[in-house]
C-alpha cells in the first residue's frame, strides 16, 4: 500500500483501538515491564521502529539494485570510525 499524502505518518493521527494476539508469556512480559497502562505506548514505539527499519531496508535493497553490492570492508572501516576504533580511523596519529 503505498501512502498518499493526506494519509498520517507513522506515530501522526488520531488514537484508535486495535485488536492483535499476542501469547500469554508475551503479555505477562510486557505488563512486567511496562505496566498495564503503559502497554500501548511500548507496542506503538516498537511497531513505529520496525516500519522504519523495514523503510531502510528497502532504501538499502533500492540502492543496491541501481548501485550493486554494498563493500562490506567498507562498511567495517566505517563502523570502525564510528565505534572510535584507532584501527579504522585514519586520523589516528
Amino acid at each position: 500500500m503505498v501512502a498518499t499524502t493526506s494519509d498520517p505518518v507513522p506515530g501522526e493521527g488520531p488514537v484508535r483501538p486495535v485488536s492483535v494476539s499476542l501469547h500469554e508469556g508475551t503479555i505477562a512480559a510486557l505488563k512486567a515491564r511496562t505496566g498495564k497502562r503503559g502497554m500501548s505506548a511500548y507496542v506503538e514505539a516498537l511497531i513505529q521502529r520496525q516500519l522504519e527499519r523495514d523503510r531502510l531496508r528497502e532504501l538499502i535493497e533500492d540502492a543496491e539494485a541501481d548501485h550493486g553490492p554494498v563493500d562490506q570492508a567498507a562498511v567495517e572501516a566505517k563502523r570502525a570510525i564510528l565505534r572510535g576504533d584507532a584501527a579504522g580511523s585514519t586520523d589516528s596519529a
